[in-house]
Parts: C-alpha cells; sequence; structure tokens
C-alpha cells in the first residue's frame, strides 16, 4: 500500500486475519504474554505466535480466504514464523496506525506486513525489513476515457481517486493532483465503480487481481503504469534488531534457494522481474 499504502508483507507485515493464523505448525510456549521466548531468545508479545498487524483485504498480499488471512506477505512472513517454531497471528488494523509504528509500540502485534513500502518518514517510526518486493503504482479507469497518463487525466479534468495513507497518494499529490481519499482499497474501488472517481491510483498487483475478476475487466482498463521505484519493507519496533535480523535471513534465504521465486509465482502468476509483463 504502499499504503502502502505498505509486508515487509514478504517479509514485512503478514500473517493471518484478525484472530486466525496459518497453517504453520508449531508447539505453544508456556511463558507469560508479553515475554514469551522464541528462538534465538527472542521476545513475543504472544506465547508461540508470530503476531502481524495487517490491514485487510489488500488482495493478494493478504485478503481473507473463508476462515482463514493468506496472500503474498502471509506466506512471507511465515517463513519468519517456521524459523522460530511458532506460528502466525493475524490481527486487521488500521494501515495508519500501522505506518506510524503505534500499533508496534502498543504491543499489538510483532511485525507489520501489509504490503507498506519503506519511506525515509515510516523509518523514523519503523525498523524496516530489507526488502521483499518491488512495487510500482498503476491507474485503472473506466473504460473509455481516453487517458493513458496522469497528465491525460488532468488535461482531461477527470476525477482521480487515491487510497488513504499511502504512497499512491502521496505520488499524485506530489505532481499537482488533489484525489478523493478513500479509507481502503475496496472502497476506492467501489468510489472508482459508482462514479466517485473516474481513475484510481493503486499498487499495481492490486490492480491486475482487480482485473482477474470479469465484472471489472468489463468495464475498467489498466492505463498506465507508474515508475515509482518502491520497495516493501516488514516493519518491526525500533530496536527489534534480534527480529530484523531473523526476518531478513529468511528472506534472503528464500531468495537464493528459490522458495521466494516459488512464493511469487503462487501470487502473481509470473517471475520476479515479470510482473508488469503483458
Amino acid at each position: 500500500m504502499t499504503s502502502i499504502g505498505a509486508l515487509v508483507v514478504g517479509a514485512a507485515c503478514l500473517l493471518s486475519a484478525c484472530g486466525g493464523g496459518s497453517d504453520t505448525g508449531a508447539t505453544a510456549s508456556n511463558a507469560p504474554a508479553g515475554s514469551a521466548p522464541a528462538a534465538s531468545g527472542i521476545k513475543l508479545i504472544n506465547p508461540g505466535k508470530l503476531t502481524t498487524c495487517t490491514n485487510l483485504p489488500y488482495e493478494p498480499f493478504q485478503y481473507k480466504q473463508g476462515d482463514k488471512t493468506v496472500g503474498f506477505d502471509v506466506d512471507i512472513v511465515d517463513l519468519a514464523a517456521k524459523k522460530l517454531g511458532v506460528t502466525q497471528d493475524i490481527v486487521d488494523i488500521d494501515f495508519a496506525v500501522i505506518k506510524s509504528g503505534a500499533a508496534l509500540n502498543a504491543g499489538k502485534c510483532d511485525v507489520a506486513a501489509a504490503g507498506m513500502t519503506i519511506t525515509p518518514e515510516r523509518q523514523k517510526n519503523l525498523l524496516f525489513s530489507d526488502p521483499y518486493f518491488d512495487a510500482t503504482q498503476a491507474l485503472l479507469a473506466k473504460k473509455g476515457t481516453g487517458a493513458k497518463s496522469l497528465e491525460d487525466v488532468k488535461a482531461k479534468n477527470l476525477k482521480l481517486g487515491a487510497q488513504a495513507s499511502t504512497t499512491g497518494l502521496d505520488y499524485v499529490k506530489g505532481k499537482g493532483f488533489d484525489p478523493t481519499e478513500f479509507a481502503d482499497s475496496p472502497k476506492e474501488l467501489l468510489g472508482l465503480q459508482s462514479g466517485q472517481a473516474d481513475v484510481i491510483v493503486q499498487d499495481l498487483p492490486v490492480v491486475l487481481t482487480w482485473l482477474k475478476k470479469p465484472e471489472i475487466a468489463d468495464k475498467f482498463e489498466l492505463i498506465a503504469s507508474l515508475d515509482t521505484g518502491e520497495q516493501y519493507g516488514i516493519g518491526m519496533k525500533k530496536g527489534n534488531d534480534a527480529l530484523a535480523k531473523v526476518v531478513n535471513e529468511e528472506i534472503a534465504k528464500a531468495k537464493s534457494d528459490g522458495t521466494y521465486e516459488q512464493i511469487f509465482v503462487k501470487w502473481f502468476g509470473k517471475k520476479p522481474g515479470e510482473l508488469g509483463a503483458s
């Protein structure tokens, strides 16, 4: 999310939905809540669990599938959970509370994985993992606008929408736009469908996932990709270097042994570096 408005969702803020969890097997610790020791002496806020804050839904990074939370970020965080010998537990929370570091500082979670872009401003409040996903923005518009760029959106006086608290919003504001803001990605898409916006800016993988649905593809089209040079990271509380070390090691290991590529293809249908290709 790049709200991003956001995973480290690969190794960033992921997990299972509010109260949910992944299938990663582990034996729960008997240590008291708030001081549960995991591998390498790392303390977790809940015994036997790596608790992840995320903002649902943000398909394909994290979303509900039945009573489970699944997605790319979930699988990335699961790598660290498995290394620690615990299960991942996901907490659904407002993205603004995640990116500010408030959720981590309040002990709501150990990590934050929510398709979250690493930015200098966010680094003031969060300890980020190494990047686990190269992100870019995209413009989704109703068919027939004739627009092919942000410049066209402005020239044609089209109504632009963006998700609140995201880097996509920041990007278009930096280009002189004053878009209508929507609280989350589903509301943003609904705004496009209902005519509150003619064009919306959102992370490319999210837009591509929407366009897999016939009812979306019939009426809307991807008109431009915006190469914003963003990268997602998994957020942790400042000073939690021991946990960051484990997360970074597991991301690096997954990239070297082919696991990362397998997870990537599973959720995006293409290999890393090929996502924007037609």
